[in-house]
């Protein structure tokens, strides 16, 4: 007996260690998730350096992870930084979709744009002569409508008017609204493809040049997906400006959404778009976001690897949007960016920047027609919530007012 007490008081020693460390243990682990930089070593089109991809804020709930999440230390209203000792970010509830809708269409009718206003006054003259036809085509022009699309506007507003004959400022209003609404074409799918499949999340990748604000665009879209309720997932491919990914991750957690990025400067952007797409299907979000470095659309190499990180991201997923992001004050410009772009991935909609309603308004009508692909959401200002999405019946009557 004497010699089994002293084993059974060890024993019952350890037990009260160990039961003291679990405690600790728990407290400490960090509200992130972490997933090797590499699936596929032989895969050559996936390199890691070795990386850590790290899932920046908090996991979404009830969902599968490749480790437990500890959240019990968490509260309702706020979500803890990356790097410890930061402070806290709070969890903002983004505004519905209708309400930013309405208030992008107020402001586009504050706005100073000539592009409806000037074709109003132009066409409530008392004698339409063809001094006056060569001001609204070249009103057309400088709004960025495009060469094609103005001489068909003005055909069929020549035409509308020959047979209208006396024209009252109503009258005028009404069939410059109905010829404009049907050059932005309402029938175009301006839906986002953000349904999620029966076993993995709908993947979107956001692409485009240099300082248009693609990580901008990703962020305030993650609020729109929110809004609707959506379990989102970020990936923050843009690996070679400095603080993209930690732009990109402050933009989730002001949400509440997570952010996967490399903890590696200068990493392969596709092998952390792989990792987020592996995350958001172990996690079984709804939809993962791509955000992709700025590129140039004159540097081959640069769009070649935009390339890969789409087919990169198939080896797992399809993906289903390709948002090209399009500063609207640059243009024609823009259009050139267009075209480039739709060669090297295939582009499902245009997210238009900066539409301010100024002389620019025209590329909606200039872009869809070159590329046969939809304007889907348009921004007006700097605040979180000024993106939406595009309506044309909405659009033409904000220009028009």
């Amino acid at each position: 007996m004497n010699d089994i007490l002293p084993i059974i008081l060890s024993i019952v020693a350890a037990l009260a260690v160990i039961g003291g460390l679990i405690p600790v243990l728990l407290k400490t682990r960090k509200n992130i998730t972490r997933y090797p930089g590499t699936r596929d070593a032989n895969d050559p089109e996936i390199q890691s350096g070795g990386s850590t991809l790290v899932a920046d804020g908090p996991a979404v709930a009830d969902r599968k992870a490749p480790e437990e999440i500890a959240l019990d230390d968490l509260d309702a209203t706020t979500v803890p930084d990356t790097a410890a000792g930061l402070e806290v970010i709070p969890v903002e509830t983004p505004l519905p979709v209708a309400g930013r809708l309405m208030r992008l269409r107020e402001r586009l009718v504050r706005s100073n744009n000539i592009m409806g206003k000037g074709l109003l006054a132009l066409l409530s003259s008392d004698k339409i002569d063809e001094n006056v036809w060569d001001e609204v085509e070249e009103t057309l022009l400088l709004a960025d409508l495009g060469t094609e699309p103005t001489m068909q506007l003005v055909d069929a507003l020549r035409e509308r008017v020959k047979v209208l004959g006396t024209r009252t400022p109503e009258d005028v209003k009404k069939l410059l609204r109905e010829e404009l609404i049907k050059l932005v074409d309402p029938t175009m799918d301006r839906s986002l493809n953000v349904q999620r499949h029966a076993d993995k999340p709908a993947v979107m990748m956001v692409v485009g040049v240099n300082g248009v604000g693609k990580t901008t665009t990703v962020g305030k879209l993650a609020r729109v997906l929110v809004a609707e309720d959506k379990d989102v997932l970020l990936g923050a491919a843009d690996t070679f400006r400095a603080a993209a990914a930690e732009q990109l991750a402050t933009w989730g957690q002001r949400v509440g959404v997570p952010t996967v990025k490399s903890d590696i400067d200068g990493a392969d952007p596709a092998s952390v778009a792989y990792e987020a797409v592996k995350a958001g299907i172990d996690q079984e979000v709804d939809v993962v976001m791509i955000d992709t470095a700025g590129r140039l659309q004159n540097k081959v190499g640069l769009m070649d690897e935009l390339g890969k990180v789409k087919r990169v991201i198939e080896k797992l997923a399809e993906v289903d949007e390709v948002l090209l992001v399009l500063d609207a004050t640059t243009g024609q410009n823009g259009l050139n960016q267009a075209r480039v772009f739709s060669e090297v991935v295939n582009i499902t909609g245009i997210v238009l920047t900066k539409l301010d309603g100024t002389a620019k308004g025209g590329i909606v009508v200039a872009i869809q027609k070159s590329l046969g692909v939809p304007v889907k959401l348009i921004g007006l200002g700097e605040g979180a919530d000024d993106l939406a999405p595009f309506e044309a019946e909405g659009f033409v009557d904000a220009l028009l007012n």
